[in-house]
């Protein structure tokens, strides 16, 4: 299959795991994360899925992640980009904070507004308009450019970088992506036809 293009949530990190507020916050993956992240990479191999290329963020659950995977495939020498603007969310002053304290603090409305509003960011943080606003521009110039080049390529990032992705490639309204949930270590495969647009998407769950 050419035009591939597989996106992948990091494995659970231990930020996750205590239900705090993680955005750029650099931790590393949970056991369970590093189990995630190796099932995905099964799941890959399953489907006889191999790569040109990877993508990933500056965060150490992402590229641990992407590690992970590759070393399922048998891929460990895979060119690997490395760049922030694949970043999680940066969610400001909640970063590090446990979200039920966060409810507590502000209330269950405000917060739920902060999390899943499309362009109502979190005090000195961003949206999730704010962030599609630097995963986009990257996604299309750096990723989308060598998928329809013909390169096979693997993305490992975050929830909301993803989301970003996925909204256009779904084509989601901003409604729709904010009800949008990808789970951790859970490889979306696309097949992309010149125009972009997918042909074929595969969720490869184990």
């Amino acid at each position: 299959m050419s035009n591939l293009l597989a996106l992948v949530r990091h494995g659970q990190s231990e930020w996750n795991q205590k239900n705090l507020f993680t955005g750029w916050k650099d931790v590393p993956l949970t056991q369970k994360g590093i189990d995630e992240a190796r099932r995905a990479g099964m799941a890959l191999a399953a489907r006889a899925v191999r790569f040109d290329m990877a993508f990933t963020s500056r965060l150490v659950r992402a590229r641990d992640t992407l590690d992970l995977i590759l070393a399922e495939l048998g891929q460990e020498g895979l060119e690997i980009i490395e760049d922030e603007a694949l970043n999680e969310r940066d969610y400001g002053d909640l970063v590090g904070l446990n979200k039920d304290d966060a409810r507590k603090k502000w209330g269950e409305e405000q917060v739920h507004i902060w999390r899943r509003s499309y362009d109502t960011p979190p005090p000195g943080g961003e949206s999730l308009k704010d962030t599609a606003g630097r995963v986009l521009p990257y996604y299309e110039k750096e990723i989308l450019a060598r998928v329809l080049a013909g390169k096979r390529v693997l993305v490992s990032a975050h929830g909301n970088s993803l989301r970003a992705i996925v909204m256009v490639l779904d084509a989601l309204s901003r409604d729709e992506v904010t009800r949008l949930n990808l789970a951790t270590g859970v490889p979306i495969v696309y097949e992309l036809g010149p125009d972009a647009r997918p042909l074929a998407k595969d969720i490869l769950e184990i």
